[in-house]
């Protein structure tokens, strides 16, 4: 099979993000079968959508799915699981200005998906846009990670560790991708 990317470099990053995602998503869905569908309903919703964002990065990969397919695809993916985790079902943290960073944060990251992918010329964005979003997904993961450290150790905790840097790694393939892609169309 003939793949899109020529770099080893570019290879390498694709191909580990993809199987740390995939990774992070099958110790979830092992975390919704030991602690049941109705405790765990939620990470099951949002697993569905990483699943997507994954099959996709490997169609993408593998010259499956075109530029324009792959950036709108996963946008709306990644902004639905932003939309329904963070802003929407955000969960109860154990300090307000903790909630207020997270919500903001959240907020600011779905504008910038929106603005990003809205675009007509979406190639047109700069390699430092990118990565702001990316930043931005990894600065969210990293305040849920203080919050989580605050809070006492149960048995989600490890599940929840988890869980919260699935997205910011789906966020660096995507980004990944959009940067080979811009380089792509310069040369």
């Amino acid at each position: 099979m003939k793949t899109r990317f020529k770099k080893n470099a570019k290879v390498f990053d694709i191909v580990i993000t993809a199987i740390a995602g995939m990774i992070s998503i099958v110790i979830m869905l092992y975390g919704v079968l030991h602690f049941g569908l109705k405790e765990a309903w939620p990470e099951l919703v949002l697993n569905l959508f990483y699943v997507a964002c994954i099959v996709m990065i490997w169609m993408y990969f593998f010259n499956r799915l075109n530029s324009h397919q792959f950036n709108y695809w996963c946008s709306i993916l990644v902004g639905i699981t932003v939309l329904l985790r963070d802003i929407l079902f955000l969960p109860p943290l154990a300090y307000y200005s903790l909630h207020l960073s997270c919500l903001t944060l959240s907020v600011l990251l779905l504008c910038m998906l929106t603005f990003f992918y809205a675009r007509k010329n979406w190639q047109s964005y700069t390699k430092r846009n990118l990565w702001a979003i990316c930043v931005v997904d990894i600065l969210i993961a990293m305040l849920y990670n203080v919050d989580i450290n605050l809070e006492p150790i149960s048995e989600y905790t490890n599940y929840m560790l988890t869980e919260i840097w699935i997205r910011p790694t789906i966020t660096y393939g995507l980004v990944a991708c959009f940067v080979t892609e811009t380089e792509t169309e310069e040369e």
